[in-house]
């Protein structure tokens, strides 16, 4: 299971939502954690037109269990129509690092680019940016700002396919300059440090020769100031870490979830005047509610026995069938709706 599951919905040792009249019940100790402090960060999103792109440490794209055709991998069905190739399935997700697995795995002998190339997709393929050329500039009207310029590395894994329709993909790096403001830390013994988050993705490409390509990409840069810090706060103690849950097919869950004995649903059980009543069962015949249940009549829930009647009336709830002319279910209690 885990701390979201619903056996843990409750517990007051896992993370989730809490009410507002309960934020203070359990915070009993303050605690000392080391964490990376972020003192400022920004957003930027910008597009770049006709980037030109070099790509290095190129690989095919094979299956994973075997290499497949070098004409078209398997899985994949392609069609190619002089230098323009479409293949089925291309879009799926597929790192550098399993491309150069596969490949190393590979039983067969593997094929060499053929012919003009055609882009199909890149993305970038880490979410941590390299900054390089950083310079930072304190303002004198605003002593809590700086002046933030650096070029920010962006990777990125481009998808293309030769003229065999054999895919292949190569790395490749975006650069973005940023100039933008940021709030500084004051100086400390322990120094701040600047680290950026990106992502990117690209909209159109196209080949330009001698391993270039030219495309269009979105590119998303975070950029964060920080500082490895001991700070503390409260807390509501240390998580119980559940055990894991295997997953399978729970087809025992909803038996094991019934009670061990049955329960009665019935308000008032009559059974003791029943018995006595001398009430005819469903053949007609006069004697015990115990008979006429044996006898395949059964027993209502109220406060008298009902009278011995000809009509099946069926629960709309549990589906009960019972030839009496009770109004209640005599095993879930809900209202004996279908009349046969």
């Amino acid at each position: 299971m885990s701390f979201y599951s619903y056996k843990n919905a409750n517990s007051e040792y896992c993370p989730g939502e809490i009410s507002a009249n309960s934020v203070l019940t359990g915070l009993n100790k303050r605690v000392c954690i080391q964490v990376k402090n972020v003192y400022d960060s920004a957003l930027s999103q910008e597009q770049l037109n006709d980037k030109e792109v070099v790509i290095q440490n190129i690989v095919p794209v094979l299956p994973s269990s075997s290499c497949g055709s070098a004409s078209a991998p398997a899985g994949r069905s392609c069609i190619c129509n002089g230098n323009t190739c479409v293949c089925a399935g291309a879009n799926q997700p597929i790192t550098h690092a399993e491309a150069v697995e596969n490949a190393e795995n590979s039983t067969c002998p593997l094929p060499t680019p053929y012919g003009n190339w055609t882009f199909e997709s890149c993305r970038s393929s880490t979410t941590a940016g390299a900054i390089s050329n950083l310079s930072i500039e304190r303002l004198c009207d605003r002593p809590q700002y700086g002046r933030v310029r650096c070029s920010v590395e962006v990777p990125v894994d481009v998808l293309f396919v030769d003229q065999r329709c054999q895919e292949w993909m190569g790395q490749a790096s975006i650069t973005v300059d940023k100039d933008v403001l940021l709030c500084i830390p004051d100086d400390s013994v322990i120094p701040f440090t600047l680290e950026s988050l990106v992502s990117a993705i690209c909209v159109s490409g196209s080949y330009k020769g001698n391993c270039t390509f030219e495309i269009t990409i979105c590119v998303t840069v975070v950029l964060k100031v920080l500082a490895e810090v001991d700070i503390l706060v409260p807390t509501y103690g240390f998580c119980e870490v559940p055990p894991a849950e295997e997953f399978a097919e729970n087809v025992c869950d909803e038996f094991f979830s019934l009670p061990l004995f049955p329960q009665s649903s019935c308000a008032f059980e009559n059974v003791g005047s029943m018995a006595g009543s001398g009430v005819a069962g469903t053949n007609g015949a006069a004697g015990s509610g115990t008979a006429s249940a044996a006898m395949g009549g059964c027993y209502t829930c109220g406060t008298a026995a009902p009278a011995a009647t000809a009509t099946a009336s069926t629960c709309s709830n549990c589906g009960t069938t019972c030839l009496s002319g009770s109004s209640l279910c005599p095993r879930c209690g809900c209202a004996m709706t279908s009349i046969s």
